[in-house]
């Protein structure tokens, strides 16, 4: 294990599986208590007892993040196990499922779901998690967006929830600032995920990964070490800035 982020305490949201998984494992790694958080209570539990068998610690917990009172029980538990909380990680998100076709025939419904965990759960994560963070002089939150956000009709309300989350990130870091509390984002290409897979057909997939400079799908772990930095102390005077790691996609 590392030690960047020895003593620290950080919550992973949507880590059951995929890029919350990586994540949360790479915080441990570098000597955080680490809450995975995630709706699916079974997964949760998995990424944290791995993190356990690798001699980290951590702590599972359940919550919806779109659900205020379930995101102020979230932050509640992890303080009771760990102390309070220093690093939050808002990965969770809503992708896996929809479907790529007219913007106009997006159901209602699902647009609203979308909103309500990609742009509202970040939000009230970051209300909950921010005295927290206050009282201890100070914090890390890192959201993350997409390079759909750069514009994707084809899924427009996943790209109208990135974009989202990027206002999101650069407002509450001119808001919590003078606490010492950093917002930054991610903006991940395409990463080599179920979720991914199962929304893009391979052919198409083929043709995007041919246009960037990186020629290759992305994967988890390309991400971990853009937040691990973030987190850490080294990136103490930088906020409000999202990180582009995508293999160069939307430079092309």
């Amino acid at each position: 294990m590392g030690g960047r982020l020895e003593g620290k305490v950080a919550v992973v949201t949507g880590a059951a599986q995929g890029i919350g998984r990586a994540y949360a494992l790479a915080l441990a790694g570098e000597g955080a208590s680490v809450a995975t958080v995630d709706v699916q209570s079974d997964g949760a539990e998995k990424a944290a007892d791995e993190i356990r068998s690798s001699g980290g610690s951590a702590v599972a917990v359940t919550a919806d993040v779109g659900d205020q009172a379930s995101t102020e029980q979230m932050a509640e538990a992890v303080t009771q196990a760990f102390g309070g909380i220093d690093i939050l990680v808002n990965n969770a998100a809503v992708y896996a499922g929809l479907k790529l076709g007219d913007p106009f025939a997006v159901d209602v419904a699902e647009w609203d779901r979308v909103m309500a965990v990609n742009v509202r759960g970040p939000w009230l994560c970051s209300r909950a998690v921010a005295p927290s963070m206050r009282s201890r002089g100070g914090g890390r939150i890192v959201n993350q967006s997409s390079v759909a956000a750069w514009g994707g009709p084809s899924l427009l309300h996943y790209a109208v929830s990135k974009a989202g989350v990027i206002g999101l990130t650069r407002s509450l870091a001119k808001f919590l600032g003078p606490d010492k509390i950093t917002v930054n984002a991610i903006a991940p290409g395409f990463m080599e995920t179920d979720s991914t897979l199962s929304i893009i057909p391979a052919n198409r997939l083929e043709q995007l990964i041919e246009m960037q400079p990186v020629r290759r799908m992305g994967t988890p772990d390309d991400l971990t070490g853009a937040l691990v930095f973030l987190c850490s102390d080294e990136a103490a005077f930088i906020t409000g800035q999202v990180l582009i790691v995508d293999g160069g996609t939307i430079m092309s």
